[in-house]
């Protein structure tokens, strides 16, 4: 991973480190390190020994679990939400499973040395990798779930809106087959799936680049799943702040005012239900 300092990068790009009181960030500002990560590169092997725990930017990794025949599937995704690396202050210093990128950004890595020094401390540092923790542990047992219970189109709705949500845009770099393989299931079922938005307008697909057209449409043929990881996310981490002299950017919206309203709409309306 080459290390580069383009000017458009922050550490408030990322929530967990934008949201540090000013003293902590003061603290590990020095010691982060701006990598770029290209997609597929593999961060750390399932098993293997972490020094390094890894804030995503505008990259966004991905967790999988590798059976013994070479067969995988995304547990849960990491994008500037988040930290690769819970295992180092959950009491392990390896993970089961392969973290590699799903795409292409940069993102911030901190020596885990560092980071277990501030979490000992016991503030709000402390504090927020709990509950990231927690939070992450919602995505994983929800992907399970998902997977076992729920359609193949369900299944790319879910993980088009969760990608959707840790990019400034509404299209995504991604080839059918890097999709099948995240979600564990047949290429031709995830070209027909595809196939099914396309047709109803709800994205558009070309050459391994997909546009998201119509986000409310999505989020419609999406199971329950989407909603209870996004809003654990929200109820666990909504409330920490942002650190003193940092600004994060927020994301923007996707699709056009109408499809915001009418997204509006459909959730007071589910609210009243």
């Amino acid at each position: 991973m080459a290390t580069i300092k383009p000017a458009q990068n922050s550490p408030a790009q990322n929530h967990l480190l934008a949201s540090l009181p000013a003293e902590v960030f003061d603290r590990l500002s020095s010691s982060l390190e701006l990598i770029s990560m290209k997609l597929g590169e593999v961060i750390c092997e399932s098993g293997g020994q972490l020094q390094y725990v890894y804030f995503p930017t505008s990259a966004i990794l991905s967790l999988h679990y590798v059976m013994e025949d070479g067969a995988s599937s995304e547990i849960a995704g990491v994008g500037n939400e988040g930290v690769l690396g819970v295992s180092l202050f959950m009491g392990g210093n390896t993970t089961p499973s392969r973290a590699t990128v799903q795409t292409a950004g940069f993102g911030y890595r901190l020596k885990g040395r560092m980071m277990l020094d501030e979490f000992k401390r016991s503030g709000m540092f402390h504090d927020l990798l709990l509950r990231y923790a927690q939070a992450l542990m919602t995505q994983i047992s929800q992907t399970a779930v998902c997977n076992r219970h729920h359609s193949v189109e369900q299944q790319l709705c879910r993980w088009l809106l969760l990608t959707l949500d840790r990019l400034p845009s509404s299209e995504l770099t991604m080839t059918q087959e890097l999709i099948a393989s995240m979600l564990g299931v047949r290429r031709e079922g995830i070209t027909e799936t595809a196939g099914n938005l396309q047709r109803a307008g709800l994205i558009s697909y070309r050459r391994g680049h997909i546009t998201v057209i119509d986000r409310v449409g999505l989020e419609l043929r999406a199971c329950e799943c989407y909603n209870i990881v996004k809003k654990e996310f929200h109820r666990l981490l909504h409330d920490t702040g942002t650190s003193k002299g940092m600004q994060a950017s927020p994301r923007p919206m996707t699709g056009n005012p109408a499809a915001t309203s009418s997204l509006r709409s459909t959730e007071l309306s589910r609210e009243r239900q």
